[in-house]
């Protein structure tokens, strides 16, 4: 199938779920994560009506980015893990930070987006699962992080994400989807601009959305399997 297919065949999916939790379809964005994949492929979602983006590295869409030109009304998002290095490049290239989880991370981006007069929404990605491999600051840390974010003066925290333990079964990521919808609930008491979660991928968007989803990340289903090279730079 295409990618204007595949792109249609989730957009009819997530509105199925949503109805079926009973929301709103326009409460739930659709990313497209473009990582690993060429800019001809955005360039061929985006003539589908895709708007949304995830990128995974900076480097990598530095590259992309100039082949892309000025795709109109696109938003592109970092969804990555963010070096404290590659922080100014960053807060140039995308329109939004989605991985955030530190402090100095977010007081590096606010120095960037001041000077371009930028404003950066940004995600504060929380660590639910004890994997090694995923990052994320710990739920306790949450509210102080929040604090000392709050003073930033083109930096805004406007959310969370979390990305639970890789399963074949959906209903495995439950506990840590409600997990993560308690602790944006529990936030906003202090922080009301902290509505979004971005949380669900391919195999749980679903169980994702049934638990309160702003945003769910889609990636091989609607580009296709990912071929990595043998090495890549952040």
């Amino acid at each position: 199938m295409s990618i204007s297919e595949n792109l249609m065949r989730l957009r009819e999916q997530v509105a199925a779920a949503c109805r079926k939790a009973n929301r709103d379809e326009r409460e739930v964005a659709l990313m497209a994560v473009s990582k690993v994949h060429p800019a001809e492929a955005i360039i061929e979602a985006y003539a589908a009506g895709q708007r949304l983006f995830g990128e995974n590295k900076v480097q990598e869409f530095q590259s992309k980015h100039e082949q892309l030109g000025s795709l109109e009304g696109a938003n592109i998002h970092l969804i990555g893990p963010l070096q404290s290095n590659k922080t100014s490049k960053a807060a140039e290239l995308f329109d939004a930070i989605d991985a955030v989880d530190a402090l100095k991370i977010a007081q590096r981006l606010d120095t960037t987006a001041t000077s371009l007069a930028k404003r950066l929404p940004i995600l504060i990605e929380v660590k639910l699962s004890h994997e090694e491999s995923k990052h994320g600051i710990a739920p306790a840390e949450l509210s102080a992080l929040l604090d000392a974010i709050a003073p930033l003066k083109f930096v805004e925290a406007v959310g969370l994400m979390t990305v639970p333990p890789w399963s074949e079964e959906p209903e495995t990521a439950r506990p840590y989807f409600r997990q993560l919808r308690q602790l944006r609930d529990e936030a906003q008491k202090l922080h009301p601009s902290v509505t979004q979660l971005s949380m669900g991928m391919s195999n749980d968007f679903i169980v994702a959305i049934e638990e309160g989803s702003t945003c769910v990340r889609i990636g091989t289903a609607i580009f296709g399997k990912r071929i990595y090279p043998a090495q890549q730079d952040q």
